[in-house]
């Protein structure tokens, strides 16, 4: 039996090299997950070929970067958090953000999200995760006959053979919320990943990726989730933007199927139908 792990690309909508790598891998079958910011420039041209594709499409909350031309600025990561930390983020402003989000999405598909998560994971931040559930509760909750979306949540996987910074960012990225948003969802009904794979510093190439990605594989456990950020474009740009191709040549390799097969994974869509609260369930296996 293989396990059955989630690979869930980020930042659907951010700009038109990111989407073509989602759909183009989606179209491969190397992603099962495909995370939507549903006010970014490019997201309204691009979902109708997103919606056609065989993968969770679900909504990447942005509360940190600006992404509208001409919109009130977000603040920056650092300062959301404090804020968050401190009790200070306005409920109203937070419904604001999110609705006008949740709102985009089932503009774009005709229907709820298939899951939710966050950019920068900041869904699971204090005065930002109460205000999400509450959401999925008043759009989504049973007497609305909606499935609910699931959530990602960041409890770091196993981290055998990562890096010492890799695994105090992953640890780290869970010490933000990560039990507090698993317990609350399960009181709540609504489904997670096991844990979250996949987080690095965004840098070292196509070797290094394809170094760390084997490693994440090997330490995936069923129900596990590996996020991705890839993009088709040129390996000419920004740092970052070489990052993102980098790890688009990687997924696309056909070495990926290979990877797949040695550790006993399968890149799987995580189920919409009967389970229980909380505890990771998996629809059909995509093959590699």
């Amino acid at each position: 039996m293989s396990k059955r792990v989630v690979v869930c690309g980020d930042d659907f909508g951010m700009n038109a090299d990111i989407d073509e790598g989602m759909i183009a891998l989606a179209g491969m079958r190397r992603v099962s997950a495909v995370s939507c910011l549903t006010l970014g420039p490019t997201f309204a041209a691009n979902a109708p070929r997103l919606a056609a594709l065989d993968v969770d499409i679900g909504l990447h909350l942005n509360l940190s970067e600006t992404l509208e031309l001409g919109a009130e600025p977000m603040p920056a990561l650092s300062a959301l958090i404090l804020k968050a930390y401190a009790g200070l983020l306005h409920a109203a402003w937070v419904d604001a953000q999110i609705t006008r989000q949740f709102d985009a999405f089932e503009a774009a598909f005709g229907r709820a999200p298939d899951y939710v998560d966050g950019h920068q994971h900041v869904h699971q931040l204090p005065g930002i995760r109460k205000r999400v559930l509450a959401l999925l509760a008043q759009r989504y909750g049973t007497q609305t006959g909606v499935q609910a979306p699931w959530l990602r949540q960041t409890a770091p996987g196993v981290q055998c053979g990562i890096p010492l910074k890799e695994s105090l960012k992953a640890r780290v990225i869970g010490a933000l919320g990560a039990a507090a948003l698993a317990r609350e969802a399960r009181s709540s009904g609504l489904r997670t990943n096991r844990r979250l794979l996949g987080v690095y510093a965004f840098d070292g190439g196509e070797r290094r990726y394809a170094h760390l990605l084997q490693t994440w594989l090997f330490n995936a456990r069923e129900g596990d989730l590996v996020m991705c950020h890839p993009a088709l474009g040129s390996a000419q740009g920004s740092a970052m933007a070489r990052q993102r191709r980098a790890e688009f040549d990687v997924l696309a390799n056909p070495k990926l199927g290979d990877w797949l097969c040695a550790n006993g994974v399968s890149i799987t869509r995580l189920a919409l139908t009967q389970a229980d609260p909380g505890v990771p369930v998996l629809a059909r296996a995509i093959p590699a």
